[in-house]
């Protein structure tokens, strides 16, 4: 029996899931963010904005919560691998945006408080963003079921929170908002969406 087992073993790739994710999300943010420049447009004043240090506190929020969201999907690839204070680590910036904004509202007139908190598309934003994740979702869940998850809740959801995360990062490229009250309310839900979504799909699709 061990005879047979051992019959045509192979040297294992250990590269090999690295290489997975790297492809599956590349691919997936390509495709969300031409998906951005087609059905959205990138906004026209995005190189004056990007003047703007609240700009860069924008783009450094997204990709501080998807390097967050794709720690954990990678930790939940694997069996045995550790997963004390995954939601700790992605919590980190949404904690630090909402300190931000408690700032930004504290020091505004009463009267501008609203418009800091709504700005002029909180109707979309979280929908927009939810849209574009798909397609790095999908990536994700692909390269996921290629490894071992046994957490599939957990691992559905880090694999929204990720896609959401980044699909929050493609949708900067058209979104005119960079007050912290905004990003600290809609662009959470934007991407908490996919990441309630994953949480509920992901036993099912990650099943093996």
């Amino acid at each position: 029996f061990v005879s047979l087992l051992a019959t045509g073993t192979d040297a294992v790739d250990v590269r090999a899931p690295a290489r997975r994710y790297v492809g599956a999300i590349a691919g997936g943010t390509v495709v969300a963010t031409v998906l951005m420049a087609l059905w959205l447009d990138v906004r026209p004043t995005l190189a004056r904005d990007a003047t703007l240090p609240m700009f860069w506190v924008k783009e450094l929020f997204c990709v501080a919560l998807a390097a967050a969201g794709l720690f954990a999907v990678a930790r939940l690839s694997r069996p045995g691998a550790a997963l004390a204070r995954l939601e700790t680590l992605a919590g980190a910036p949404i904690l630090g945006m909402w300190l931000l904004a408690v700032v930004a509202l504290a020091v505004a007139v009463p009267e501008d408080r609203t418009a800091l908190i709504r700005g002029v598309s909180w109707t979309e934003c979280p929908y927009n963003i939810a849209v574009l994740s798909l397609p790095v979702f999908a990536a994700i869940l692909w390269a996921m079921r290629g490894l071992a998850p046994t957490h599939l809740r957990r691992a559905g959801a880090a694999a929204g929170f990720a896609a959401g995360a980044i699909g929050a990062l493609a949708y900067t490229l058209h979104c005119p908002e960079l007050d912290a009250p905004f990003l600290a309310i809609w662009y959470v839900a934007g991407v908490l969406i996919p990441t309630v979504v994953g949480a509920i799909v992901g036993p099912r699709l990650l099943r093996w």
